[in-house]
């Protein structure tokens, strides 16, 4: 996949991700971005080699849970 194309992919992916980080920590969809971004799980997302894309935005977010409350995170089963 070129660059420009996984480009294209992440503005479809993310938006649900923040959507539901804003939800969750109910401090509105530009801090929850800000903070999606700043994330571990974020960086892994944006690196295409990660192949993070593949998962549902609910995995990812739970992903982003798991290192809010324990500075880490678990990779899914179906990405080993």
């Amino acid at each position: 996949m070129g660059e420009s194309q996984f480009s294209a992919l992440l503005t479809v992916v993310v938006p649900p991700i923040v959507k539901l980080v804003a939800d969750w920590k109910g401090n509105g969809e530009v801090a929850a971005m800000e903070d999606f971004y700043r994330s571990d799980v974020y960086a892994q997302l944006s690196d295409e080699s990660s192949k993070m894309w593949r998962l549902s935005p609910k995995t990812i977010f739970e992903m982003y849970k798991q290192e809010k409350a324990e500075g880490r995170f678990d990779w899914p089963e179906e990405c080993s």
